[in-house]
């Protein structure tokens, strides 16, 4: 059986580590008709979920209308073309829910000197 299992597994598409806090660019491939363009999602990863080939990771961004959109990705998906990490925060927690609910500065986070 764990065999079957490793053959199931999708291969690793070569991404940077990411954590909770990350700043990042997902650059997505989209499929229009006939026409294919990539298309990027910047925001701060709120989520991250290890599973191996179930992996997926949230990202929170606000509009230019102050609406926050999250996304849901899966780590390895064929559609991710690349994953950007532009900048890492100081966080105590694995799960950034509570920046649904502040604005602002409120919504800052520290930065983590690499």
């Amino acid at each position: 059986m764990n065999e079957l299992m490793k053959a199931l597994e999708a291969e690793d598409r070569g991404h940077p580590q990411i954590a909770p806090g990350d700043t990042v660019k997902v650059h997505l491939r989209i499929v229009e008709g006939d026409r294919e363009r990539i298309q990027v999602f910047q925001g701060v990863v709120i989520r991250l979920r290890r599973g191996g080939n179930d992996a997926n990771f949230t990202v929170r961004r606000i509009t230019s209308h102050g609406i926050g959109v999250e996304r849901t990705f899966l780590l390895r998906s064929p559609r991710i073309e690349k994953i950007e990490v532009l900048r890492s925060a100081k966080v105590r927690r694995a799960q950034l829910y509570y920046l649904r609910n502040v604005r602002g500065k409120a919504a800052r986070l520290k930065e983590k000197r690499r």
